[in-house]
């Protein structure tokens, strides 16, 4: 049987990390904490197996949003990256490389969901090619969705 493994990181690549193990469910909690920590209307987060998170670059920093949560994100780029609490750990889901089959399965603190959370995918969807071809003409210093060799600090190139 092969061992699942699994990669992420945040956006500019100083913090990376590898996860050996069986993850546990992916969901959203709508909780205010979650709100300001992600900076959104939600955060979506998976249980990370116990003793199998091994930092591949650098590590998150922490801020502790109470009394027995910890969150973690990237000194460099600013990314949410942890949920830290006495149950265990949980990961962003947006910081995995493949996110595919992260799904969320339940939503945690539904009674504190922003009211018009459940129509936000109702709104119309923006078509303007002009708008895409801009976007592909960025720029980007976003680390790309796979372990690299090397780290170069964001805007800093050699």
């Amino acid at each position: 049987m092969t061992e699942t493994v699994r990669t992420g990181g945040c956006q500019c690549g100083a913090v990376r990390f590898r996860i050996r193990g069986q993850l546990g469910r992916p969901s959203i909690c709508h909780c205010r904490m979650c709100q300001k920590q992600f900076g959104s209307f939600f955060s979506a987060l998976v249980t990370a197996p116990k003793d199998g998170v091994e930092w591949t670059r650098d590590a998150p920093s922490y801020f502790q949003s109470s009394v027995n949560i910890d969150r973690g994100f990237c000194a460099k780029c600013g990314t949410p990256m942890i949920y830290r609490h006495p149950g265990g750990l949980e990961i962003a889901i947006g910081t995995f490389d493949d996110r595919s089959d992260l799904a969320p399965q339940i939503q945690v603190n539904y009674a504190s969901r922003l009211p018009w959370v459940e129509t936000i995918f109702d709104q119309p969807a923006l078509t303007d090619p002009d708008f895409y071809s801009r976007q592909e003409s960025i720029i980007s210093f976003q680390h790309p969705d796979h372990e690299t060799e090397q780290w170069h600090e964001p805007g800093v190139f050699k």
